[in-house]
This record gives C-alpha cells, structure tokens and sequence, in this order.
C-alpha cells in the first residue's frame, strides 16, 4: 500500500486519484466503486490494517447507508476523549436513504481529524450528487475503482497482488493453471490463493497448484464445454471423463453447456456492436464477443437441435434416465457435430 503522501493520480476526468484496489491508502474519504465486491472487500481490508498498522487503537465502525439514522455519521466521526484514529466504513451507498446522502454531504465540508470514511457505492444513480462531489475533490478523497475482471489477464494481475502482498511469489506457468481453474469465479480464486499462501512455503510452482488443485486445473465444465462447441470432440469427451474420475457432479456440468449454448442462441443473428447488442440482451460486451468466436461453424438448426439435446440430458441427468454419464457423453457428441446428424 501506498503511504499517506506522495501518491500520484492516476489518469482521470475527476480531480481525485482513481487508483486500483491494490494501491488504496488513507484519505479522509475513500470511495470505493464498481460492482466487483472481493477487491472492494480486500481493498477495505488493506485499508484497516494499514491503518492499524500505524496505530494499534484504531476504532473501526460500520454503518449501512440503506438503513441510516440521521446524525449517525456524525456522531461516529466526532473527536473521542482520547483522541483514537477512527475508521468508519459505509456499506450499500448505493441503496443510500436520504437521511445519509443529507449528513455525507455536510461531512465532506468538515470532515474529521484523524478519520477515515469509507463509502461502499456498487453502481447506479442513487447517490450521485454525493459521488459527483467526492469526485470533484470536496473532502480531499480518492476513489478505488472495483470495475467486474472478464479477461484472464487482469485476473491474473489479481492472483500476483494476492501473493505479493503476502510477500510470496508464483511462477508464471503455476499462476496460469490457477486462473484457468478458478476462472468462472473471482472469490473461490481468492480463496485458492489464500490457502496456497497458508499452507505452502516458498514459491507457488505449477506442483504445488497442480497438488491442490489438479482436478480444477486440468478440466472444468467451462473448459468441457469450450471444446465441444468448437468441434474438438476427443479433447472435449476426454476432458469430460477426467472431470467426472474427478468428482464433477453432472448436473452443473449439463449448466455450463446450456448457458453458453443459450448465449450464443440469443447472439446469433443479431446486428449491432458489442456493446449496443449487450445492453439490448441483458449481456456484458465480453459475452458477446465470445458468443460470436462460438459460433463459427454452426448454423441456427444446429442450434435448435443443442438446445432440444441440453434439455433432454438435463432430464437425464436429474433421473430420467438410468446413466447420466452416457447421456452426458450423448450430449457432448451432439455438442461437438455442431448439432448435425
């Protein structure tokens, strides 16, 4: 973490830094925005123990925005007889009542010695003149930008902080088998990183990953699915029956194929820029790009005939059929011809 000077700003339309969650430091207002909640989580969490680093009597306190009473704020914020540093983290700005967004704004034109007021904001409109305030720099605060991570390199970014902060390091093979294990969820990466750094001393190799997480790291349900819909039918039907020796549960892995089938489904044909078409069908712009790479080679009766196979293994898979392996093994070949015969 960075000390509390000399930290530059980085490149932004605000008059406050805009910094990542790896760089928060102490402000008097810290915003903390995006809806990616484990960095705005460990962001808060390198906050309180930078600052209790520097004094062990840190008062911390929490106040939820959505069920504010007026005066809380400021009567939290008040200088204490002692005089201990305090840290007063704000959850569900985005949710804020009146009563709150009504004593932020007055505190930013007074804000407290020795205090530091975090502001939780997910996104949306609710709370935006305070926001606009902060940003236009009233109450000397910095913002930390908590944007969703969709490519695999900013996730794998996210892993080397993890790592670096517990001053450990990761080779560049074993960093990226961990991502590709946990690519699908931001949270369980964490934690894998949390208990590579607890339970295994020195440098993180791809043994060590491949220990821990050998069946996560060499297939998935994502990854069974990928290769079907681009045709490799042995990789995807060898990938499947590694996932399943294991302990893949069949039901998710028949989830993974129809949502991407489905995306794909809602993709094919539509016109219109990435983002424009994502708004329109409820998608992020990545999921639309990756569709349209998806859909090469398939045709829209192809897709039919998918769709028609996913629900027929989904049935078989929760009972319908005495072997769900072999209805999943179906489906993969179904998958795989791009719903030809």
């Amino acid at each position: 973490m960075a000390a509390r000077t000399g930290a530059a700003s980085a490149r932004s339309k605000t008059a406050i830094p805009q910094l990542a969650f790896s760089a928060v430091r102490p402000a008097p207002i810290v915003l903390v925005t995006g809806p990616e909640d484990v960095l705005a989580e460990r962001a808060i969490t390198m906050l309180r123990d930078f600052l209790r680093t520097e004094d062990p009597s840190l008062e911390v306190s929490d106040l939820e925005a959505d069920g504010y009473r007026r005066g809380e704020l400021l009567t939290l914020a008040s200088p204490s007889l002692f005089g201990e540093p305090r840290l007063i983290r704000v959850s569900a700005v985005e949710k804020s009542s009146d009563d709150f967004l009504l004593d932020a704004l007055d505190y930013l034109g007074q804000t407290a010695e020795a205090t530091t007021v975090v502001l939780r904001h997910r996104g949306g409109q609710r709370g935006k003149r305070l926001l606009d305030a902060i940003r236009a720099g009233t109450g000397a605060g910095i913002e930390i930008v908590c944007a969703e991570l969709k490519r695999d390199a900013d996730k794998q970014d996210f892993a080397v902080a993890e790592f670096r902060a517990a001053g450990r390091k990761i080779s560049p093979g074993a960093l990226r088998a961990l991502v590709a294990a946990f690519s699908d969820d931001l949270r369980e990466l964490s934690a894998a990183c949390r208990q590579l750094i607890a339970d295994s001393p020195g440098d993180i190799s791809e043994a060590v990953v491949a220990k821990y997480y050998g069946g996560q790291v060499e297939t998935n349900a994502f990854a069974v699915a990928d290769a079907a819909i681009a045709g490799r039918y042995g990789e995807a039907l060898i990938a499947l029956r590694h996932a399943l020796d294991s302990g893949a549960d069949p039901v998710p892995m028949v989830a993974a194929f129809a949502m991407k089938v489905r995306t794909m489904a809602k993709v094919s044909g539509a016109r219109g820029g990435g983002a424009q078409l994502a708004s329109s069908l409820g998608l992020a712009p990545w999921q639309v790009d990756r569709a349209r790479r998806d859909l090469a080679g398939w045709t829209d009766a192809g897709i039919g005939v998918a769709i028609e196979a996913l629900a027929a293994t989904d049935a078989a898979v929760k009972g319908a059929e005495r072997d769900p392996v072999f209805a999943l093994e179906r489906l993969v070949g179904i998958i795989a011809a791009r719903g030809r015969a």
